[in-house]
């Protein structure tokens, strides 16, 4: 599970102006529809093509656990891209992002000074800059370590280091154990 990632991807779906499909058949359709025929969508979630057509023709109604938990991701992933553009756009130039993380955090500082990571619970807003970094590298393809990285280097400048106003000696913050993580446009 990408942790990280995945809540970068709820934060964005939180600007959709309408719900995506609840219900299998109205999910196949848009998904056909996307990709331009039956065939596609059977190679994509790994069934038959009649399958689908039975779907799209509302002959089958409930999917396997398994199906019906990919066809959703599909269609999410899917769902207003435009919409999904004006926001990331939006926090990348003006809004920033918004991180709530209940974590393990820790930090390399100098000798003498007390760096042992402790469970801390964080809201912190975070600069334009440092949103589209995070989404500039979702969307290369970046792993969730790297995201993790990109959002620790945020909470240290802005959290620990308070924009360059104290602990100008920190090096670097790291998540250990990450309890519970959420992101807001």
């Amino acid at each position: 599970m990408s942790m990280f990632g995945d809540g970068l991807d709820k934060a964005v779906q939180k600007a959709f102006t309408r719900p995506a499909p609840k219900s299998a058949g109205p999910q196949m359709r848009y998904m056909v529809k996307q990709l331009g025929g039956t065939k596609a969508v059977a190679e994509l979630l790994g069934m038959s093509q009649r399958q689908v057509e039975r779907y799209v023709a509302g002959k089958a109604k409930r999917p396997r656990a398994d199906l019906a938990a990919r066809l959703e991701r599909e269609v999410t992933k899917r769902w207003q891209p435009q919409i999904r553009a004006k926001a990331r756009e939006k926090a990348a130039t003006t809004g920033g992002i918004v991180i709530d993380a209940r974590a393990r955090m820790g930090y390399t500082a100098p000798i003498g000074s007390t760096d042992q990571d402790r469970i801390r619970h964080l809201t912190v807003a975070l600069p334009p800059r440092y949103a589209a970094r995070l989404f500039d590298a979702q969307q290369a393809g970046a792993s969730d370590t790297e995201l993790q990285e990109i959002a620790a280097e945020a909470l240290k400048e802005v959290y620990f280091q308070d924009g360059g106003r104290r602990a100008g000696s920190l090096e670097e913050v790291r998540f250990t154990d990450v309890e519970h993580l959420e992101f807001d446009l």
